[in-house]
């Protein structure tokens, strides 16, 4: 996209997404093309969604990364996410109850510092969950007045969410 071009709103990213080959995350100003990951990132992605949706139990359902997030200001594409209660089943759109994401070094400074704001500016999320790609670390941030962040170090612990009604074991998503 041109630097000369005017900002785009939410809106009008949605309707030009919905319409590419390629799926984007909106920055606030400008498409961001999603790029690929490591085999790490989509081995612990990958784990997380089967552990949620191993765990979870209706109304909650757990989702991959297919499914965007949006906010006041951006569109997200989490790596994944428990939707709690309702959902439009045409929609690309969803207000997750929890969202969790991968670390990456490209990605890490926006997973870290960003998007921390950008989901508690939504109240249907309640905790999110950042996940080490290479080290058996998790930090839930979850909402209490603010965000309010606790690590879960090992591979024998375990990421307590009452929001969805489980705990999370770490051994699930850090096992070799």
């Amino acid at each position: 996209m041109s630097a000369s071009l005017k900002p785009l709103t939410v809106d009008e990213f949605l309707a030009w997404e919905r319409a590419q080959p390629l799926r984007y995350e909106f920055d606030g100003i400008q498409p961001v093309a999603m790029t690929g990951g490591s085999t790490q990132h989509s081995r612990i992605q990958t784990r997380v969604v089967v552990a949620l949706a191993t765990r979870v139990a209706p109304p909650c359902e757990a989702h991959g990364s297919e499914l965007k997030v949006v906010t006041p200001m951006r569109v997200r594409y989490p790596d994944a996410s428990v939707l709690c209660g309702n959902s439009d089943d045409t929609s690309d759109v969803i207000e997750p109850t929890a969202v969790f994401e991968v670390l990456s070094p490209s990605t890490m400074l926006t997973d870290l510092r960003v998007k921390p704001r950008d989901y508690a500016s939504l109240p249907s999320i309640q905790v999110y969950v950042v996940f080490d790609a290479e080290n058996p670390k998790a930090t839930a941030m979850r909402r209490s007045g603010a965000w309010e962040p606790e690590t879960h170090v090992g591979v024998d612990t375990a990421v307590p969410l009452p929001e969805i009604g489980i705990d999370l074991p770490m051994a699930a998503i850090y096992r070799r």
